[in-house]
């Protein structure tokens, strides 16, 4: 397919020809605000352009896109970076072969613990209201050993998919902190929107999940914000367009035409002049449904990390385009596969990574937008090495040595054996 500049800075495909219909793509998505590339192309007219329509179906649950993708309910959907790796790797309760050529972009993700438990850190460990995310995962070890001393239940901490950045951002956290995972808390799967109500009610001491409900609990007075993902590791992936290997073989100028699509979309999302009428859509009761100034306040960066007033800046904490965030870097399947390994959820195999590797195609991506679109460091590079790139532990991963990598932390299930939460 050969591509032209189209007026939004983007690529455009070729003029459809006269006669030649739209093609509607149904696409399942989870009511977050990293689906805002997907609602900017179907609301802004980018998918128009490219002869696309987009039917974005609103979802309930992780474990639902997936099935109604593998069933052929979804031509494409919204999903967290890890599940077409997994899906690879035939793992979870139905794993269907899936792929991704475009990446929606980077952060988003935040983890919230119940007032309760937060203050309570504090008055054992008097960290400030300023603390690092290492320090507020250190200080939730304090209490965590405090209430084993005094025989209390561990605390219960919900993320939104087994295999999702959430369960491994959340998991890194805690475990930097010196907190297994596995046997000081217990994790259990909630679906994003019911989050913050989950808290609310004290059915869960804290969650890890996207953007908006880290600060529809804050706001609310149930919860404080006490780690981002770019805490964590400011360049892994968040969600991606997942896609059926064998639909994208036979539909490849439909995806090409889509990826192009997406790629301005997700120009136009990163742009801040935007973001005003970009938050009035998400705002709609048939996306995200809260409150228009929340979603803005999110999209600038600017965190209300509690009730109380106390606020963070994060302006990157929603990157759509820039920094190479849509490219569907093999290594950072590889990252996602170390940390399935590193949790028990799969054993290290030369073919399982190359099985990993295989769920980001960005072959694909360069079809659509050309070898100049691609980062001049390649498909696989040593993670977490520069500025602006560092694991929250200083941890360096190297693809070429994946067991070296998860036998270095000091906290993981390889010590013991380890049970995942079951699907919704």
């Amino acid at each position: 397919m050969t591509s032209r500049r189209n007026d939004s800075g983007g690529l455009a495909a070729p003029g459809l020809g006269p006669g030649k219909q739209q093609r509607v793509l149904r696409a399942g998505f989870i009511p977050l605000m990293d689906a805002s590339v997907l609602v900017a192309a179907a609301e802004c007219g980018f998918a128009e352009r490219e002869g696309l329509t987009l039917d974005l179906v609103r979802d309930v649950s992780w474990a639902n896109v997936r099935d109604r993708l593998a069933f052929r309910q979804f031509d494409i959907a919204h999903m967290l970076s890890p599940m077409p790796v997994a899906s690879m790797l035939g793992l979870g309760s139905n794993p269907s072969p899936t792929i991704t050529p475009f990446s929606l972009g980077r952060g988003g993700n935040a983890i919230t613990l119940s007032l309760r438990l937060f203050e309570r850190m504090q008055s054992l460990t008097g960290i400030g209201e300023d603390a690092s995310a290492l320090d507020n995962s250190r200080a939730l070890a304090s209490v965590l050993a405090d209430m084993r001393a005094r025989g209390e239940q561990p605390p219960t901490l919900g993320m939104t998919y087994p295999f999702s950045s959430h369960n491994y951002e959340f998991r890194y956290w805690l475990a930097a902190g010196g907190i297994d995972p596995d046997r000081d808390v217990k994790l259990v799967v909630v679906p994003p929107p019911l989050t913050s109500d989950a808290l609310a009610a004290g059915a869960i001491d804290g969650f890890c999940v996207g953007a908006p409900w880290n600060m529809v609990a804050s706001e609310r007075g149930v919860g404080r914000i006490v780690a981002a993902k770019q805490d964590i590791w400011p360049s892994a992936p968040e969600k991606v367009v997942g896609m059926r290997p064998d639909w994208a073989a036979t539909n490849s100028d439909t995806v090409s035409r889509l990826i192009v699509a997406l790629d301005a979309a997700a120009r136009w999302c990163d742009t801040p002049e935007n973001h005003d009428h970009l938050a009035e859509m998400l705002a709609d009761a048939r996306y995200i449904a809260t409150e228009v100034s929340i979603i803005r306040r999110v999209l600038a960066g600017e965190f209300s990390l509690d009730a109380k007033g106390n606020q963070r800046l994060l302006p990157d904490y929603f990157v759509f385009h820039g920094q190479n965030a849509n490219y569907p870097r093999p290594s950072q399947a590889l990252w996602i596969y170390s940390q399935m390994i590193r949790w028990g959820q799969v054993g290290f195999s030369d073919k399982g990574s190359q099985q990993a590797a295989s769920a980001f195609r960005p072959d694909i991506y360069r079809q659509a937008l050309g070898d100049a679109a691609a980062p001049d460091d390649g498909d696989i590079r040593i993670e977490g090495t520069t500025e602006g790139d560092r694991f929250m532990d200083a941890m360096v991963f190297d693809p070429a040595d994946i067991n070296a990598y998860v036998a270095a932390f000091p906290v993981g299930s390889r010590h013991h054996q380890t049970s995942t939460p079951h699907d919704f």
